[in-house]
């Protein structure tokens, strides 16, 4: 069995990285199509996979093919795919914003699952939610489940509904805590802190809070109530922050790009 790309980007490279990695494919048994020469040379180069000349090369595999295209490729897929892919193959899409009933009627086919990975897909440490169609056998989700975990986490949830959600908050989030990672950085450099000091300083503090949520399994306000003690300087930041209105800039943020999302799924 084998498992094919059409498309050979950054993200589709982390699933190339995490089936080897953790064995569930050989390199013999992975195809990439990609319209640039040189990510196929990379791939060829890096992995030993077999890069092919087209996507209609892609068909004449078996196994599972993932759609890792920029979504206004779509239709040039669709003119050249549609009504060709064997029944028996599953569609894995991570095309952004690109529903399941569009994807299936695009190609005429029906096993379609979608996925919604972020960026800390590509260190192991991704957050994938994903979905299938009905057509999709249970059998068939316990594989994909396992290749989404050579990533990081994987949510399977039954209405698609969430997965533009999940767009807006974990896919888009990287870009939401690098905004704040920098903040804060920047924040001790103006207190006059040397940069590589306030860079050190700020990564192990959002990485050991990350940590201590999860291990302790406290609500964050918790944990936030016991390093702010009274008329001391934490809540007179945290007063200043939400005078600033962070905690709604975030929230409205996120919804900004949830509602971006449903639109570009439109």
């Amino acid at each position: 069995m084998t498992i094919s790309f059409i498309g050979g980007g950054i993200m589709a490279e982390s699933f190339i990285a995490g089936v080897l990695k953790e064995g569930l494919f050989g390199s013999d048994e992975i195809y990439v199509s990609d319209p640039a020469p040189e990510r196929l040379e990379h791939l060829t180069t890096t992995y030993k996979v077999n890069c092919v000349e087209g996507n209609l090369d892609i068909l004449k595999q078996d196994g599972k093919i993932l759609l890792a295209v920029k979504p206004q490729t779509l239709p040039e897929i669709y003119t050249e795919l549609k009504g060709k892919i064997s029944p028996e193959r599953s569609i894995i899409s991570i095309v952004a914003g690109c529903k399941s009933d569009d994807l299936s009627s695009g190609l005429g086919h029906d096993a379609i699952i979608r996925v919604m990975p972020n960026t800390p897909s590509q260190i192991g440490k991704g957050m994938l939610v994903w979905t299938a169609k009905d057509k999709v056998e249970e059998s068939e989700k316990k594989e994909i489940s396992s290749i989404l975990q050579t990533l990081g986490e994987e949510y399977y949830v039954h209405d698609e509904k969430y997965i533009d959600m999940a767009t807006a908050l974990s896919a888009s989030g990287p870009a939401y805590v690098f905004l704040f990672i920098q903040s804060l950085i920047d924040a001790g450099v103006y207190l006059g802190m040397p940069r590589e000091m306030a860079r050190h300083l700020v990564l192990q503090t959002v990485s050991g809070s990350t940590d201590l949520v999860l291990e302790s399994g406290n609500h964050p306000s918790v944990l936030s109530d016991m390093v702010t003690s009274p008329g001391g300087t934490t809540i007179e930041a945290l007063v200043s922050m939400e005078n600033d209105g962070l905690r709604a800039a975030l929230i409205n943020g996120v919804r900004a790009a949830f509602d971006r999302s449903v639109e570009l799924g439109n």
